[in-house]
This record gives C-alpha cells, structure tokens and sequence, in this order.
C-alpha cells in the first residue's frame, strides 16, 4: 500500500489513555478526526481525557478497565463494538513500573508488573484481534520501551516486562504478514511521563536511595508526550514496523547493537549522575 494509513473517520482503542503518552496519543488522535474508546484503570483521568478529545469533535467511548483483570479485557470487545461498530486501531499504552534489583523486587510485585505490562498486551490482542481483521486496514500498536532494547540493573522485572512485548509484537508481526492487520511496536526513551514517580519499590528500600533514583529519573524524561505522540502516529501512517521514540532512544539502540554484550560499560558513562 501506498498511501498512509488514515486515521479520520476510523475508531481506535487506547489503553492506559488518562495520562501521559495514553493521553497524548489519544488527543493526537482526535485531532486527526479519529474516534476514541478510551481505557484506563483511573476514572477520573479517563473521564477528564474523554472530555478534552470530545471537544474535538469526535465520537468518544470510555471504559474504566484493568488490563491485569482477564474477564473484563475479554468483556470489553463487545462494548467497543456497541460504541463505535468497528475498530481499526489498537493501542496497547497500559503499563506499570517497579524499581529495585531482582533480589530486591518480591515475586508478588514481578507478577503483578507482568500482568500489566505483558499479559495485558496479549489479553488485549487476543480479545480484539477478530474485530480489527473484520476491518479492510487495521494495525496494532503495542508500546514496548527503550528497556525492552537494553536493561539497566535494577529494572529486572520492568526490563523482562518489555522485551516480552517486544519479542511477542515481533512474532505476531510475522504472524499477521498478507493480513489486513499489521503491527508496529514503540521504544520510547525519556518521555516526560509519571511512570517513574508511580513506580513500586521494594519493602525496606533505603527511601533516600529511592528519592535520589527518582529525581535521576526526572533528569532523563524530558521528551513531552505530545512529541512523542506525534512520532508514533506518524510510524503508524507509515506503517512501520517499529519506532525509536526520542534522541537517546536511537542512541542507546545503536550502542547496543555496536556493543551487544558490553554496551552498559559505555551506557552507564553517559547517564547523569545520581
């Protein structure tokens, strides 16, 4: 195919949509005359987001929803379809963070983050993927990270958590080739997001550690979503495959695959310090 992919007219589906790139995405959305099922575990976010992307003058659906909770992800295709009849876009936005090494981070906490972050994009696809193959185009965009290219110590479980979606986004790529469906997965880097404030800690974390790792944190995400947002749908227009989100995404990808196992001597360098 040629031409973009068209947004206007169409009805997309985003998760985690009352905040950050969910958000921004789902505004950058509207603005291109797409209508909106918007989902999100925070109902006063979802609803102040379904209101900003209703005054743009699309059809906008909200569903309160936990994409950790599998009889409401596969309840949920038959109320998007009562809502907007068809469906052509799937953004899989909804995602979690938790700080702290592998021996430090609970294995009560390492299920919960891939609940979210993995079985949640896979529950999802699996839920909707008969509605958007009814559809003549439709694509599927699962939001991975810049941890799902390299993996900082003490991001064991976030870290797994996206190379999962990337390896599954990857293999369904495949999967779906000569279908009406394709599949773009995202790498963001520093997205001035409140993942990192929002994320779990390990019980009995030394609290000064954790606030000087968060305030590091502040000093990397610095890309605004609305940016990042832009940067995604344009991919998505252009059909590709996979997107690097923000300067030090390229970077960090292109370390790594320089330096495959030895990237994080040089990586670690470049960070600011904590």
């Amino acid at each position: 195919m040629s031409s973009a992919f068209q947004f206007k007219d169409r009805s997309a589906l985003v998760t985690g949509a009352g905040s950050g790139i969910g958000r921004a995405t789902a505004l950058a959305l509207a603005g291109h005359g797409c209508h909106l099922a918007l989902a999100d575990l925070n109902a006063a976010n979802l609803g102040r987001v379904a209101d900003e992307c209703a005054a743009l003058g699309v059809r906008v659906s909200r569903h309160t929803l936990d994409v950790a909770d599998r009889a409401a992800v596969a309840a949920l295709p038959v109320a998007v379809q009562a809502e907007h009849g068809a469906l052509h876009l799937l953004v899989n936005n909804a995602g979690v963070a938790a700080g702290g090494t592998f021996e430090q981070i609970s294995e009560a906490d390492f299920e919960w983050l891939f609940n979210i972050n993995f079985w949640g994009v896979v529950r999802m696809t699996r839920a909707f993927l008969p509605l958007l193959k009814a559809a003549p185009e439709a694509r599927i965009v699962n939001v991975s990270s810049v941890y799902g290219l390299i993996s900082p110590p003490g991001q064991a479980a976030y870290s797994s958590s996206k190379f999962a979606v990337r390896g599954f986004s990857q293999a369904l790529r495949h999967e779906l080739a000569g279908s009406s469906v394709g599949v773009t997965v995202v790498h963001p880097g520093g997205v001035a997001t409140e993942i990192a404030r929002s994320a779990r800690v390990p019980a009995g974390a030394d609290p000064a550690d954790i606030a000087a790792r968060r305030a590091r944190a502040d000093r990397m995400l610095r890309l605004p979503p609305a940016r990042a947002a832009e940067i995604i749908l344009r991919a998505v227009q252009r059909r590709q495959g996979r997107v690097l989100v923000g300067g030090d995404a390229k970077l960090l990808g292109l370390i790594e695959r320089l330096m495959p196992v030895n990237h994080w001597r040089l990586i670690s360098k470049l960070l600011p310090p904590q």
